[in-house]
């Protein structure tokens, strides 16, 4: 869809209540996310919860590229769990679940340019036929600590992730190694046929996925918009979804 020399950028939304008398009901995004992509060169959309699969395809259709962003838990029925949900899942919400998973997989399907963070990096898996470790923590052998969420900020580096040579993070990276927040309690735990595993932890937890054929499709488990002022690195993610998406014009 044209829009001068920049593209429009589909951000898909969380449901918030906030605390007053009736309850309210808010979709929203965190700044972060907008400021990344107005930064990398693109116009942020928003895509509410709620609209009929008839009207997320059409959404997704329009835009030039997606943006999937961070938030609780996908809900375990989603990837076949056979457990009946770990203790330590929160957050769910099955509307959003729905919306997000669908836009996934029409973004695929459409070759739309997609950048996944945390919570979306999981959703892509899934989307796609994956599966994910409900709790690395207590499921994981070997697993080395991930969820700094609400112990550090959200931009302290936590750990580094190893990237693989040549892919498309690397050279959005510009190398094979960065230190990256980490404020996740899940993880991908069987990698969807179609996704191709390009960054781990030491731990062996998967940091980063792509779709080679693709013309660009990239989940990251850490959260990018997070740490934008202090690694240039990591706009470069953000005007990777630009550039990609700049050719849909």
């Amino acid at each position: 869809m044209t829009t001068g020399n920049k593209p429009l950028i589909g951000c898909t939304t969380y449901r918030k209540v906030a605390d007053q008398d009736p309850p309210l009901e808010i979709l929203g995004l965190m700044p972060s996310y907008i400021e990344a992509v107005v930064a990398a060169g693109g116009i942020p959309v928003m895509i509410p919860l709620g609209l009929s699969a008839e009207n997320i395809t059409a959404l997704v259709e329009r835009v030039d590229g997606i943006l999937l962003p961070g938030g609780g838990d996908i809900d375990p029925i989603e990837y076949a769990s056979s457990s009946n949900g770990h203790e330590k899942i929160y957050g769910l919400d099955k509307d959003r679940d729905r919306v997000e998973l669908l836009v996934a997989q029409t973004a695929v399907s459409m070759k739309k340019p997609l950048l996944a963070i945390c919570r979306g990096h999981q959703v892509l898996n899934v989307a796609l036929g994956g599966t994910l470790w409900e709790d690395i923590e207590t499921e994981m052998p070997n697993a080395m600590p991930h969820d700094n969420y609400r112990k550090q900020p959200r931009n302290h580096l936590a750990h580094s992730v190893a990237i693989t040579p040549n892919s498309c993070l690397a050279e959005l990276i510009g190398g094979t190694e960065t230190a990256v927040n980490s404020l996740h309690h899940q993880g991908i735990r069987d990698l969807a046929p179609d996704l191709v595993a390009t960054a781990t932890a030491a731990d062996g937890l998967i940091e980063a996925v792509e779709i080679p054929e693709h013309p660009f499709v990239l989940g990251v488990q850490w959260h990018p918009e997070n740490l934008i002022h202090d690694d240039p690195n990591m706009l470069a993610l953000f005007k990777g979804l630009i550039s990609a998406s700049s050719n849909n014009l």
